[in-house]
């Protein structure tokens, strides 16, 4: 996924323990790890700005955009054909 999240580099910045941060946000520390870890498939604007309080910074030092290669369901390609795919499915999808 070309959306990269930053939380753990603003967690070694401001030195906090990743549990000391789901307390503060009020989610668990599993859930947590997964939106951490770049396994979620969704944040709530609640949860960003939580985040964002609790670490006191900007949603763009959270979560940034890297450019990439991607199939049909978002994930990455590998292939190097990603637009071509996409082109190639939406064109079956038609048919």
């Amino acid at each position: 996924m070309p959306i990269i999240v930053d939380i753990d580099v603003m967690l070694a910045r401001r030195k906090m323990p990743v549990g000391t941060l789901a307390e503060l946000i009020g989610i668990t520390p599993a859930n947590l790890a997964v939106l951490k870890n770049g396994r979620a498939k969704a944040v709530r604007f609640t949860t960003l700005a939580a985040l964002c309080e609790a670490l006191d910074c900007q949603p763009g030092d959270l979560l940034r955009w890297e450019a990439g290669d991607m199939d049909d369901d978002g994930a990455p390609d590998g292939t190097g054909n990603g637009a071509r795919n996409s082109a190639a499915a939406d064109t079956r999808a038609r048919e």
